[in-house]
Protein backbone atom coordinates (compact mmCIF):
# COMPACT_ATOMS: atom_id res chain seq x y z
CA UNK A 1 0.00 0.00 0.00
CA UNK A 2 0.86 3.64 -1.35
CA UNK A 3 0.29 6.18 1.22
CA UNK A 4 -0.04 9.92 -0.24
CA UNK A 5 3.09 12.68 0.72
CA UNK A 6 1.94 15.02 2.73
CA UNK A 7 0.74 16.42 6.39
CA UNK A 8 -2.13 15.41 7.77
CA UNK A 9 -4.51 18.51 9.61
CA UNK A 10 -3.18 17.57 13.10
CA UNK A 11 -0.09 17.89 12.07
CA UNK A 12 -0.27 21.20 10.28
CA UNK A 13 -2.49 22.56 13.88
CA UNK A 14 -0.03 21.26 16.00
CA UNK A 15 3.09 23.21 14.41
CA UNK A 16 0.81 26.46 14.23
CA UNK A 17 0.51 26.10 18.15
CA UNK A 18 3.53 25.58 18.46
CA UNK A 19 4.66 28.47 16.32
CA UNK A 20 2.34 30.53 18.06
CA UNK A 21 3.37 29.86 21.80
CA UNK A 22 7.25 30.81 20.35
CA UNK A 23 5.93 34.09 19.23
CA UNK A 24 4.39 34.96 21.88
CA UNK A 25 7.29 34.39 24.30
CA UNK A 26 9.80 36.32 21.69
CA UNK A 27 7.81 39.67 21.88
CA UNK A 28 7.97 40.49 25.24
CA UNK A 29 12.18 40.25 24.53
CA UNK A 30 11.41 42.30 21.37
CA UNK A 31 9.83 45.44 23.59
CA UNK A 32 12.59 45.06 26.09
CA UNK A 33 15.40 45.44 23.30
CA UNK A 34 12.99 48.34 21.81
CA UNK A 35 13.17 49.75 24.95
CA UNK A 36 17.04 49.61 26.34
CA UNK A 37 18.08 50.74 22.64
CA UNK A 38 15.89 53.80 23.47
CA UNK A 39 17.69 54.57 26.41
CA UNK A 40 20.85 54.01 24.92
CA UNK A 41 20.04 57.01 22.59
CA UNK A 42 18.91 59.08 25.35
CA UNK A 43 22.05 58.60 27.87
CA UNK A 44 23.91 59.20 24.55
CA UNK A 45 21.84 62.75 23.89
CA UNK A 46 22.01 63.57 27.16
CA UNK A 47 25.36 63.34 27.58
CA UNK A 48 26.41 64.87 24.40
CA UNK A 49 24.28 68.19 25.12
CA UNK A 50 25.57 68.42 28.58
CA UNK A 51 29.07 68.05 26.98
CA UNK A 52 28.46 71.06 25.33
CA UNK A 53 27.34 73.25 27.66
CA UNK A 54 30.23 72.32 29.92
CA UNK A 55 32.51 73.06 27.01
CA UNK A 56 30.82 76.22 26.68
CA UNK A 57 31.19 77.08 30.34
CA UNK A 58 34.97 76.07 30.32
CA UNK A 59 35.14 78.60 27.25
CA UNK A 60 33.56 81.29 29.55
CA UNK A 61 36.15 80.63 32.14
CA UNK A 62 39.05 80.81 29.93
CA UNK A 63 38.10 84.16 28.09
CA UNK A 64 37.62 82.51 24.63
CA UNK A 65 33.87 83.45 25.13
CA UNK A 66 32.39 86.69 26.63
CA UNK A 67 29.80 87.26 29.02
CA UNK A 68 28.54 90.54 30.70
CA UNK A 69 28.51 91.21 34.47
CA UNK A 70 25.47 89.86 35.28
CA UNK A 71 25.36 86.49 33.42
CA UNK A 72 25.90 82.82 34.34
CA UNK A 73 28.50 82.02 31.47
CA UNK A 74 26.06 79.47 30.42
CA UNK A 75 24.60 79.29 26.85
CA UNK A 76 21.52 81.99 26.32
CA UNK A 77 20.27 78.86 24.43
CA UNK A 78 20.76 74.99 22.81
CA UNK A 79 20.77 77.01 19.30
CA UNK A 80 24.09 78.75 20.48
CA UNK A 81 25.92 75.48 20.62
CA UNK A 82 24.96 74.73 17.34
CA UNK A 83 25.46 78.18 15.98
CA UNK A 84 29.16 78.96 17.75
CA UNK A 85 30.35 82.43 19.01
CA UNK A 86 32.87 84.53 18.36
CA UNK A 87 36.01 83.51 19.78
CA UNK A 88 37.24 86.36 21.99
CA UNK A 89 41.00 85.19 22.32
CA UNK A 90 41.63 84.87 18.28
CA UNK A 91 42.51 87.83 16.46
CA UNK A 92 40.81 86.60 13.16
CA UNK A 93 37.61 86.93 15.13
CA UNK A 94 36.62 82.56 14.01
CA UNK A 95 33.84 80.59 15.64
CA UNK A 96 34.01 78.28 18.22
CA UNK A 97 31.62 75.75 18.09
CA UNK A 98 30.25 72.73 20.30
CA UNK A 99 27.61 71.06 18.72
CA UNK A 100 27.08 69.62 15.10
CA UNK A 101 23.62 70.01 15.42
CA UNK A 102 21.44 69.45 18.93
CA UNK A 103 20.53 65.77 19.32
CA UNK A 104 16.69 64.91 19.51
CA UNK A 105 15.22 63.52 23.02
CA UNK A 106 14.47 59.83 21.15
CA UNK A 107 11.40 59.60 23.63
CA UNK A 108 9.60 62.80 22.24
CA UNK A 109 6.96 61.27 19.93
CA UNK A 110 6.35 64.59 17.45
CA UNK A 111 8.89 64.85 14.56
CA UNK A 112 7.68 68.22 13.86
CA UNK A 113 8.97 69.78 16.84
CA UNK A 114 12.91 71.10 16.65
CA UNK A 115 14.97 68.71 18.34
CA UNK A 116 16.20 71.91 20.56
CA UNK A 117 12.33 72.07 21.75
CA UNK A 118 12.20 68.34 22.76
CA UNK A 119 14.23 68.63 25.40
CA UNK A 120 13.65 70.50 29.29
CA UNK A 121 15.45 73.16 30.07
CA UNK A 122 16.99 73.68 33.99
CA UNK A 123 18.49 77.38 34.07
CA UNK A 124 21.16 78.47 36.89
CA UNK A 125 18.95 80.12 39.00
CA UNK A 126 16.51 76.91 38.92
CA UNK A 127 16.77 74.85 41.81
CA UNK A 128 17.91 70.97 41.30
CA UNK A 129 14.64 69.31 42.30
CA UNK A 130 12.36 71.70 40.46
CA UNK A 131 14.10 72.63 36.90
CA UNK A 132 13.09 75.32 35.30
CA UNK A 133 13.54 77.28 32.39
CA UNK A 134 15.10 81.24 32.62
CA UNK A 135 17.96 83.16 31.42
CA UNK A 136 20.54 80.61 30.11
CA UNK A 137 20.59 76.68 29.66
CA UNK A 138 22.29 75.07 32.61
CA UNK A 139 21.58 71.44 32.18
CA UNK A 140 18.94 69.89 29.79
CA UNK A 141 16.74 66.51 30.57
CA UNK A 142 13.73 64.62 29.06
CA UNK A 143 10.48 65.59 29.18
CA UNK A 144 8.85 62.27 29.33
CA UNK A 145 7.09 60.84 32.29
CA UNK A 146 8.00 57.16 31.03
CA UNK A 147 10.03 54.74 33.80
CA UNK A 148 13.45 53.50 32.27
CA UNK A 149 14.35 49.80 33.28
CA UNK A 150 16.27 50.91 36.39
CA UNK A 151 12.79 52.31 37.93
CA UNK A 152 14.28 55.94 37.68
CA UNK A 153 11.76 58.34 35.52
CA UNK A 154 13.22 59.77 31.92
CA UNK A 155 12.95 63.32 33.43
CA UNK A 156 15.82 62.50 35.77
CA UNK A 157 18.34 61.17 34.26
Amino acid sequence: MRRDAGFTLIELVITIAIIGVLATAVMPMANLVSKRHKEQELRISLRQVRDAIDAYRLAVDDGRVMKGALESGYPKSLEILVEGVEDAKNPKKTRIYFLRRVPRDPTFTDASVPASETWGIRSYESPPDSPSPGNDVFDVFSLSQEVGLNGIPYSQW
